[in-house]
């Protein structure tokens, strides 16, 4: 079914949730509930192996905590330019793409979108990153390029494309009453990107907004990369990370970056990767450790562990307050602990590196700190308070500005043209 309605369906299809939103030529924008009430879901697809239904977003994930056997796929957006992406994996009794599963994801939006509006809708702007991929234009081109023929495969006719930072700007600009200079921040799941925008009331009546956007950096880093650290320093070593075995040499690492990497954890399952942990055992002086080890890989206990750090990190910000990662899966009464010390102290580097990126797009814009006006913060990465609290070390004296930090990409992308 398709339609000549007139208006945008702007898609944020974010590493870690998705959201959409709906608007005319001359209307506000709509955020469409996407579960429930919920405006937001997250960014997964469940596979069930027991009656071969497929489900999405808190729904999928319910149904891999409940123990429900199947597989779990998040973390989708993060394999967009990389040669993974066309490589089949077993779902039930067929090999299925990545890039399949991209697109099934997106025609459940459609299809969501659809019965929230009553048509089909035709035009979509999709967010993208600054960078899907660092350093690398030709695979940067061909995620964007994988990902507009995702969209085209489930009915989409015209596709574009908005830069997040761009979006969430837009969507920024309709509460200001006077022209200010902001830097916006886009924090997501996979990726940190920055925008310096001349915004304002009168501005917005304007075809043409390219001269306002004075600058965009961005980095291949956001909330999933603060999770892998979390759970290489805090839960790893429980399983034998660091661990010096008999020969006084650290066990091998590379089962536990895999491991604390969300959409990496299901190659692990395989039997070759099983085999080859196996081998490890000579390596620990310890037994128990790879014994929990071997207990998480053959029990597919990583996708769970991995939710669970992320749990901690979200409690530890929201209350500032140190909490503790519940393990008991693997072992009755285990845990590991997570301070707001540890966030500090484990995130340092990557926030450095996020702030600094930051700050780039200040200087590549040619700016003072006194001539930002505001610092705009969107995407739920940016509600950790260690970044906050490095950003405003970083920009003393420059007020930050929470916005919706789930919606506001989506609702920017259907203002744009």
């Amino acid at each position: 079914m398709t339609s000549s309605h007139p208006g945008t369906l702007g898609i944020d299809f974010g590493t870690s949730n998705s959201a959409m939103a709906w608007a005319t030529p001359q209307g506000t924008a709509r955020l469409m509930a996407l579960e429930g009430e919920a405006l937001a879901m997250p960014t997964a697809v469940f596979y069930n192996a027991e009656d071969g239904t497929t489900h999405f977003g808190r729904d999928a994930i319910g149904h891999y905590l409940e123990g429900t056997e199947g597989r779990l796929m998040r973390s989708l957006k993060s394999l967009l330019g990389s040669p993974l992406l066309m490589e089949t994996t077993q779902i039930g009794h067929q090999q299925i793409s990545f890039q399949d599963i991209i697109a099934t994801f997106l025609t459940t939006l459609r299809e969501r979108a659809t019965q929230s509006l009553g048509f089909a809708p035709t035009r979509v702007v999709m967010g993208r990153p600054v960078h899907f991929v660092d350093d690398d234009a030709e695979r940067d081109a061909q995620a964007e390029t994988s990902l507009r023929q995702a969209a085209q495969a489930v009915g989409f006719e015209n596709v574009s494309f908005q830069l997040e930072p761009i979006a969430a700007a837009l969507d920024y600009e309709r509460r200001l009453t006077q022209d200010s200079t902001v830097l916006v921040v886009d924090l997501g799941g996979g990726t940190s990107d920055f925008t310096v925008v001349r915004l304002g009331p009168e501005r917005m009546q304007q075809a043409d907004r390219s001269a306002d956007i004075l600058a965009t950096t961005g980095v291949h880093i956001g909330g999933t990369d603060y999770d892998q650290k979390l759970s290489l320093e805090q839960v790893m070593p429980l399983l034998g990370y660091r661990h010096i075995g008999p020969e006084q040499r650290e066990v091998p690492s590379r089962v536990f970056f895999d491991l604390s990497t969300w959409h990496l954890i299901h190659w692990l399952y395989q039997p070759k990767a099983i085999a080859h942990a196996k081998t490890l055992r000579s390596n620990y002086s310890q037994a128990h450790l790879h014994e929990r080890l071997m207990q998480v890989l053959t029990e597919r206990h990583g996708h769970l562990m991995a939710h669970e750090v992320e749990q901690a990190k979200i409690r530890c910000s929201v209350t500032d307050a140190d909490t503790r990662i519940d393990l008991s899966l693997i072992e009755l009464g285990l845990q590991a602990a997570l301070g707001v010390a540890d966030m500090h102290a484990h995130l340092a580097g990557l926030l450095a590196r996020t702030v600094a990126c930051a700050r780039e797009c200040v200087q590549a814009a040619s700016l003072t700190d006194r001539q930002i006006d505001a610092i705009y913060l969107t995407g739920g990465s940016s509600a950790l308070r260690t970044f906050q609290r490095a950003l405003q070390t970083a920009f003393p004296g420059v007020p930050l500005v929470e916005g919706d930090l789930f919606g506001g990409v989506a609702s920017g992308l259907a203002y744009s043209r």
